[in-house]
């Protein structure tokens, strides 16, 4: 006889379960759902000596425990379906028209106190992290596209836009063609300055907003995660000095692992940007 899909069989054990709690005798439960007598009080002995709880209920439905994936309470699923469906295929329709490169930019920040992951230690001894409380924190401005480029900038202080100005400035001069910048939709990214600015230089560059509040479009997110866990990862900076060197470090290696940074395009969500 043909055996049952592993699904089937256990929504046929629950279907039984829920029979039998309902007050049916294992005679009329075998002749409703196509078992022996036997096969039905065997499934309800096995259920019996298992114990029933949300947990066992929710795996035997095909449920595992999963972490949630983030998404903002602000974000606009209109807004993504349309950058998803129409914005992002433009920009690069318009990009294929010449000589043009997409980069995926944004910034990020870091603190000297900021301590992450795990150590060893024996057991029942819990390992303590000494950060230093004279907080430095460092900023970092930086652009992949995903034919693996990669320009960046250290930031020295809060994030104005004189200062943001300076960055795209440097992707004209480097690029060999014009330059479509994607970014998020943060304020200082729309300040009057920085509009007048790109007012002036629109045969050099073009700026492009991704939906607000939805960096999970960004393929910039893999960078970032790449530099905060092996910042993270070293013994914690005592001086804005030593976190800067840090910074450095990292990225100049990164400049150097093109296929690294090809790899954040192929991560689910960023795929479509590959």
């Amino acid at each position: 006889m043909r055996k049952r899909p592993a699904a089937a069989q256990a929504e046929r054990r629950r279907q039984v379960v829920g029979l039998r709690e309902s007050g049916l005798t294992y005679d009329a439960i075998a002749a409703q759902v196509g078992l022996t007598r036997t096969g039905v009080f065997n499934i309800c002995r096995h259920f019996a000596e298992q114990g029933r709880t949300a947990g066992t209920d929710l795996a035997r439905w095909g449920f595992t425990a999963q972490k949630p994936l983030r998404r903002a309470y602000e974000q606009s699923p209109k807004a993504v379906r349309r950058w998803l469906r129409q914005d992002d295929s433009a920009v690069v329709a318009q990009a294929r028209g010449g000589k043009r490169t997409i980069f995926w930019g944004d910034e990020t920040g870091l603190r000297s106190a900021d301590g992450r992951g795990r150590s060893f230690a024996p057991r029942g001894v819990t390992p303590v992290m000494r950060p230093c409380h004279k907080r430095a924190r460092l900023g970092l401005i930086s652009a992949l596209t995903n034919t693996s480029e990669l320009r960046w900038m250290v930031l020295e202080g809060a994030l104005k836009a004189p200062r943001l100005i300076h960055f795209p400035g440097r992707l004209i001069q480097e690029a060999s063609g014009k330059v479509f910048l994607l970014w998020e939709n943060l304020p200082v990214h729309r300040a009057r300055a920085v509009r007048d600015w790109l007012a002036e230089r629109k045969e050099p560059i073009e700026v492009f907003h991704l939906p607000a509040y939805s960096p999970e479009l960004n393929p910039y997110e893999g960078l970032n995660a790449d530099l905060k866990h092996a910042v993270t990862r070293k013994p914690p900076a005592r001086s804005k000095p030593e976190l800067k060197r840090a910074v450095i470090s990292h990225m100049r290696r990164m400049t150097k692992l093109p296929e690294r940074i090809r790899s954040y395009f192929r991560h689910q969500p960023f795929r479509y940007a590959a």
